[in-house]
């Protein structure tokens, strides 16, 4: 039997979070072992597993260590984690993987013998941090929202997420960018910053989205695109997307493959381990069409209601703590989360264009697991200290 003072300590521990995160977990092993069976490029489907399995413990590590943090030391490390990944962001560009950038022409991964090592997944949490942080600091000190106070927090915002779109830009890693634009869009949302003031800057930036679109479809478009900075590769992807089956041989293959496995499950899937279609690579960017396959529409769902079930848990949590630094870390979490399940599975079923972004928690991979990880132990440390938290709605900021 457990005394009370066990079970207190239990209750502070969110089993709903585990036990998607987990399961997760083994959709990841077992989609993994699939796609490394049948990818002639694995020299070892042992070895991807339990290389993988050694990251998924390292990461059950890192929530551990990350959920001993309270929201006090979460305050005072934010500019420190923050200005850590802006140096590893900046260490890259001289150090980057040279094999790694002539294959995906991005200056993003360190390498150290077998290892390797992208900097930016570290940054995201870092970033979310730092971010909540500001935006507490602000509304702690200017309660009562109003155009100019409003226009400043956004300010604030925007002049901590600039080093890092300038970095990631030199690095030539536009799908990462995209994600931590997709992270202050939702912190933004829920800074409470006045929809006046949101609406505009959101129809604006959709707007020129679609003038974006427009031009890099036209030969005219793209010389100008060009000399915004736009390259061949973003061009050639954006190509992939809107016609998959006119390159089947070279730049769409992978997607035009992706698509016919996940095709090809049907209602029901293959059954486990039985795959008829190549697809290249498929352990990382492109793993759900082995769920798509394997399993059918049946298993993507279910997988697609695992995530929303994930970040239901998330949600659950952030409405049951009263600290609001905490509220804008989860929004944080949540948003990043969620943007890379959308985008992921959007480009594999040729929804979305290809961006290179990982399934959470599911595709092969130690540096965006970890960041992911992370992110879930900063939520967790929520309940963890829910009862002990001087950053309260009633209490102010220091």
């Amino acid at each position: 039997m457990f005394n009370k003072s066990e079970d207190i300590d239990d209750n502070r521990i969110d089993w709903g979070i585990i036990f998607c995160v987990l399961m997760l977990a083994l959709v990841g092993l077992g989609s993994i072992f699939v796609a490394a069976s049948h990818d002639t490029s694995q020299t070892s489907v042992v070895k991807a597993v339990v290389s993988q399995l050694v990251w998924y413990a390292i990461g059950a590590i890192a929530i551990v260590v990350v959920m001993q943090f309270d929201s006090e030391q979460l305050w005072k490390l934010a500019p420190y984690a923050y200005w850590f990944g802006i140096f590893l962001l900046v260490a890259v560009l001289f150090l980057y993987s040279r094999s790694y950038e002539a294959q995906t022409g991005a200056k993003s991964w360190f390498q150290l013998g077998p290892l390797t090592f992208q900097p930016s997944e570290i940054m995201k949490p870092a970033y979310i941090l730092m971010l909540a942080k500001v935006i507490a600091a602000h509304n702690n000190e200017h309660p009562i929202h109003e155009p100019r106070t409003d226009w400043a927090l956004l300010g604030k915002m925007i002049l901590w997420t600039i080093p890092i779109v300038i970095l990631l830009k030199l690095q030539n890693d536009f799908g990462t960018t995209i994600v931590f634009i997709a992270i202050l869009a939702g912190m933004m949302i829920v800074s409470g910053v006045t929809w006046k003031i949101l609406g505009p800057i959101f129809g604006v930036t959709g707007g020129l989205g679609v003038i974006a679109l427009t031009l890099a479809i036209t030969k005219e478009g793209r010389a100008l695109l060009g000399n915004f900075g736009f390259k061949a590769y973003q061009f050639a992807r954006i190509d992939t997307w809107l016609h998959p089956e006119s390159d089947t041989s070279n730049q769409g293959f992978q997607l035009w493959q992706s698509m016919k496995a996940v095709g090809s499950g049907g209602l029901s899937g293959t059954g486990f381990n039985v795959s008829k279609v190549y697809v290249p690579v498929r352990e990382s960017d492109m793993i759900f069409s082995v769920m798509g396959e394997n399993f059918g529409f049946i298993g993507g769902v279910l997988l697609i209601l695992l995530y929303f079930l994930l970040i239901y848990e998330m949600i659950k949590v952030t409405f049951e703590t009263k600290n609001v630094f905490y509220a804008y870390i989860s929004s944080g979490v949540i948003m990043m989360i969620l943007f890379h399940v959308f985008e992921n599975i959007g480009m594999s079923i040729g929804l979305l264009p290809m961006t290179g972004i990982p399934l959470p928690f599911v595709s092969q991979g130690g540096s965006a697991l970890i960041g992911n990880m992370i992110g879930i132990g900063l939520i967790m440390s929520m309940q963890y200290h829910n009862k002990s938290s001087m950053f309260s709605t009633e209490k102010n900021f220091s």
